[in-house]
């Protein structure tokens, strides 16, 4: 087959059954975004370094720029930062990034959202190590992660609080 030909691919995308046409070098950003017009997803480094791809495929966090699109052809969900709200109402790490301040320009924030949701849905009161070890792959030029640690702190506690999980509206 010549690598320019398209072949169909199937993903699960925030509880969604999409298809799209992909190159077998078509990354998982690039179908997300491209392909599926879901630009909450970032483009960042394009090599893995930044973070601001991050989406979370079986709980886990993935850097979607170095994950090729056919890998998860029928397989497993993925959650965007667009599957986060649930009926128009943001999630408690949306809010709190707003409310300690831990959005600034906002590129990063995608990336961000979708590690500490990976993180709160597996450790739902996560020390400040934890949870600067599940930020480390995300980069922030404005906020210097203070901030963005007390929000993801402070979602943790409103998630407890209402004993819920972090789920999302479109969680796979």
């Amino acid at each position: 087959m010549d690598r320019t030909d398209k072949q169909l691919c199937r993903l699960r995308v925030n509880g969604d059954e999409r298809t799209c046409a992909v190159t077998p070098s078509t990354t998982l950003l690039e179908a997300l975004r491209y392909e599926l017009g879901l630009t909450g997803t970032k483009q960042g480094c394009d090599k893995g370094d930044c973070g601001a791809c991050t989406v979370v495929v079986d709980g886990h966090a993935v850097l979607s720029c170095i994950s090729l699109a056919l890998a998860y052809d029928g397989g497993p969900g993925v959650l965007t930062v667009e599957g986060l709200a649930a009926a128009g109402v943001p999630h408690p790490l949306q809010d709190a990034l707003d409310e300690t301040g831990g959005a600034q320009c906002g590129f990063c924030t995608p990336g961000v959202l979708m590690s500490a949701w990976a993180l709160l849905t597996r450790d739902p009161a996560p020390g400040r190590d934890a949870i600067r070890a599940a930020l480390a792959g995300n980069l922030c030029r404005c906020t210097g992660y203070t901030k963005i640690y007390e929000a993801v702190e402070r979602a943790a506690a409103v998630l407890r609080e209402r004993g819920t999980a972090a789920a999302g509206a479109g969680t796979p």
